[in-house]
């Protein structure tokens, strides 16, 4: 049974009156009574149906998602996620359309953005790839009145209104503390791969995977950060390089996509010398790897959760109602051989 307003109030011990009131971010709500309130939301579950609340209204709301368009199978999970929400837009009153560009392209993506503009949606969701000129479009997409979410990848200091992802920096160093604990003492090198280097994701995990190396296992040196553009195909060439260049590597992190390409390369290594493995995403290709022995650890968030909660962030900004933080935070999971769904 899904919890209600009743639940919230008699959680944090409140009238509906003022649940009530900071739902909707109005005044008149003390900041530890405000704080009390959204945590029993975050507690309950509670997820506010705006779409039911809009019906009486009429209201239909237009958004538009812009996903890259590659053999991802991460991306692959986020369009059919979208395209589950698209089934249900009668229900829902939406009109989504999914609108494609090419990966890890920021002309392209600012390009489509401003062509998105032009037919004036309710929202955008969109995979950020930093650049200027993507900065620059969010700012023309804000000036008309259109509501903005990034999705999976973040642009800060854009005017963005929301972020529908994980916590990129925790992301890294969950990643570090398994290798690291994984490896038991043993000396050796950790080799990384990365999609690329210009969406903010992928650095973000760098970030938090190296500072935990260097704090809590300065006895494994991190090498270079390898680019594969999350293509399979390259990812099996740059990592079945790396391995021969390096024999004492223990380790290696992919923070990225390309994982077929991981998995391709590490079978190719005798049993008693393959590396610790820690990746991103529970696909069936790394469902497959972890009954196999040959990734130890995926980190995994949410696909559907994300996209449902760009959609309620998206309404929500176009009614002028704040972002319920507790509502919207996507957790990280961490799968192993022996706990996989």
């Amino acid at each position: 049974m899904k919890p209600t307003v009743h639940d919230i109030a008699r959680s944090a011990g409140v009238s509906l009156a003022t649940v009530d009131r900071v739902l909707n971010g109005r005044p008149g709500v003390r900041h530890v009574t405000r704080e009390r309130v959204e945590q029993a939301i975050s507690s309950l579950g509670y997820v506010r149906d705006v779409a039911a609340a809009n019906l009486a209204k009429g209201r239909t709301y237009s958004f538009a998602f812009v996903l890259p368009n590659y053999d991802n199978s991460f991306m692959i999970g986020i369009r059919d996620e979208v395209e589950a929400a698209i089934s249900r837009s009668g229900a829902e009153r939406t009109q989504i359309r999914i609108v494609e560009v090419p990966p890890f392209d920021a002309p392209a993506l600012a390009d489509a953005l401003d062509r998105i503009a032009a037919d004036m949606p309710d929202g955008v969701a969109f995979v950020a790839v930093e650049g200027d000129e993507v900065h620059a479009a969010v700012g023309r997409l804000k000036e008309v009145g259109i509501a903005v979410a990034t999705l999976v990848s973040d642009l800060p200091g854009s005017e963005r209104d929301h972020f529908a992802g994980i916590d990129n920096h925790a992301a890294g160093r969950t990643a570090a503390n398994l290798l690291g604990r994984f490896a038991g003492g043993r000396e050796g090198r950790i080799a990384v791969l990365a999609g690329s280097m210009l969406v903010r994701d992928h650095r973000e995990r760098l970030e938090g995977f190296v500072a935990v190396m260097g704090e809590s296992f300065p006895r494994l040196a991190v090498l270079p950060v390898m680019e594969a553009r999350d293509d399979p195909s390259l990812a099996a060439d740059v990592v079945s390089a790396v391995l021969q260049r390096y024999p004492d590597i223990i380790g290696l992190y992919s923070l990225g996509a390309g994982n077929r390409g991981i998995v391709h390369a590490v079978r190719e290594i005798a049993p008693d010398a393959r590396p610790l493995v820690v990746a991103h995403e529970l696909t069936r290709t790394t469902r497959a790897a972890l009954a196999e022995g040959l990734i130890d650890a995926v980190l995994n968030q949410d696909a559907g959760h994300e996209v449902r909660s760009a959609i309620r962030v998206l309404k929500g900004k176009a009614d002028g109602l704040p972002v319920i933080a507790a509502q919207e935070r996507i957790r990280i999971d961490i799968f192993l051989k022996d706990n996989m769904p």
